[in-house]
């Protein structure tokens, strides 16, 4: 009776966060505010570094480059639809 009742709260609370008709956010946008502000702090970051040597430098130029060129990962998935292959039949259903 006590996992009836669990079962009756959680759906109930599930349904009242989650109602019919609710303004749910763009999961795409939001993810993508987060990789340019992820981006952003960490190119003042590296920028806020103070370099002395050559290869400090050369660090610093090949993460500053490597940053933008970054996408999404939804963009990368729907640009690249990778075909699913489908199992062999069975010997008992070829004949």
């Amino acid at each position: 009776m006590f996992a009836v009742a669990r079962s009756v709260f959680w759906l109930t609370l599930a349904y009242l966060v989650i109602k019919p008709g609710a303004d749910l956010p763009d999961t795409a946008e939001l993810s993508a505010q987060a990789m340019a502000a992820g981006s952003q702090m960490i190119a003042q970051q590296i920028e806020a570094i103070e370099c002395q040597s050559w290869e400090c430098m050369g660090g610093k130029a090949v993460i500053a480059a490597a940053l933008p060129a970054t996408a999404p990962v939804a963009a990368r998935v729907d640009a690249n639809p990778i075909p699913v292959p489908l199992p062999r039949r069975r010997p008992d259903q070829l004949g």
